[in-house]
């Protein structure tokens, strides 16, 4: 069948970004992804960092790992590992309990599989956002999206005015896109304006979401106090989880590399001091002392690193359902659709967010044609409901 939707715009290239993309793009629909950050990943990103004695140091800063629980996913997870991009992380895991200063549950290695992304967990995204058919605008943030009636266009607009194209449908994977988070750190309404969705304006108007911050660790020697790679940590204020990055299959370990993940509660608490305006040097400087801090008083003999950074994931993590107990919530206008992922298919998990919501941070969906993950629980998509309008 012919496409009838032949271009069509992705904003994001995070995992549902890309995944989304790609889809399409194999079924002929020409894509443009925009993306304002300078390389795809979203919370699957990897950071590059200089050491004092200039060093290169690489970090998985966000989601630490992946695990599938779809057997039909399975599949997609396998075409990945058979063209390396993916990999299983095959190490013990368990958890800290701070009241008691001892490690609890250790699970072995094999008992649930994890995944990682290799060289870097944004590897999946990279390749397919560099797939036939998609072209990928790093470092272009999207500023307004203009419906034009007549032409039954999405006309797109920079951050900084500039014209990047019309479109006939579009895909939206970042919440900014309705979020009034995006006027609070810009300055500018945000590129969608809800006027368009009534219907849906309220649900949409503030998708409540919680807060992370992550600290990236360089050792010069082992952490052999440590008997495992990667844990959850419990009865603690400050710390959710920890795991090793240079422990992962395929990544240069001339370091040992240690991530740790900050709870909901400590990140409101710091932001709710210095505002969503991305922090300053000095906020970040003294996140570093206090999650340090918080690992050294488990006392497990941890050394001074030689190596200290703070991240802030300000607005990762989706605190509630828009639909409630229906599967998904949509609505066809203008042709695209509004959808939030509720209750699908749990394939792809990130723990410490299991920790705090008994919710996982990374979801997807597999319905012949696109997975996508709800970091925001809003999606502007075609899914299989609507698969004819595409052709697929």
């Amino acid at each position: 069948m012919k496409s009838i939707i032949s271009q069509v715009a992705v904003v994001g290239s995070g995992i549902s970004g890309a995944v989304c993309a790609s889809s399409l793009a194999r079924n002929g629909v020409s894509v443009t992804i925009f993306e304002s950050a300078r390389g795809p990943g979203g919370r699957m990103s990897q950071r590059r960092e200089v050491a004092e004695d200039g060093k290169e140091l690489v970090f998985d800063h966000g989601a630490p790992y992946f695990s599938v629980s779809n057997a039909e996913v399975l599949g997609l997870v396998r075409e990945w590992e058979s063209r390396g991009l993916v990999a299983e992380w095959k190490e013990n895991f368990g958890s800290f309990d701070c009241s008691s200063n001892k490690f609890v549950d250790i699970q072995q290695e094999g008992l649930t599989k994890k995944y990682v992304g290799v060289p870097g967990m944004n590897a999946v995204c990279r390749a397919l956002c560099h797939e036939s058919g998609v072209d990928s605008k790093f470092g272009v943030g999207v500023g307004r999206l203009e419906w034009l009636e007549d032409e039954n266009l999405w006309s797109l607009v920079g951050l900084d005015g500039q014209n990047l194209g019309h479109f006939q449908g579009v895909v939206a994977s970042d919440k900014n896109i309705v979020s009034p988070r995006f006027t609070n750190v810009t300055g500018r309404p945000p590129p969608l304006d809800l006027n368009l969705v009534p219907e849906l304006a309220v649900k949409l108007h503030d998708i409540p979401v919680i807060p992370c911050f992550a600290i990236m660790l360089a050792f010069g020697e082992p952490l052999s106090a440590i008997p495992m790679k990667g844990f959850k940590i419990m009865n603690s204020e400050v710390l959710s989880w920890a795991y090793c990055d240079s422990s992962k299959p395929g990544r240069s370990a001339p370091s040992e590399r240690w991530v740790l993940h900050s709870t909901a509660e400590y990140a409101n608490s710091i932001i709710a001091q210095t505002g969503l305006l991305k922090p300053s040097e000095a906020t970040l400087t003294r996140v570093a002392e206090d999650l340090f801090d918080e690992l050294q008083s488990t006392g497990l003999n941890i050394p001074q690193p030689f190596f200290k950074k703070a991240h802030r994931w300000g607005s990762a993590f989706p605190v509630t359902s828009i639909a409630g107990e229906e599967k998904c919530l949509w609505r066809r206008t203008r042709g695209w659709l509004l959808l939030e992922i509720s209750v699908l298919v749990q394939i792809l998990k990130v723990p410490y967010l299991v920790a705090w919501l008994l919710l996982p941070s990374l979801l997807a969906v597999y319905s012949d044609c696109i997975i996508i993950s709800p970091s925001s629980l809003l999606y502007i998509i075609w899914l299989r409901c609507v698969c004819n309008l595409v052709g697929l």
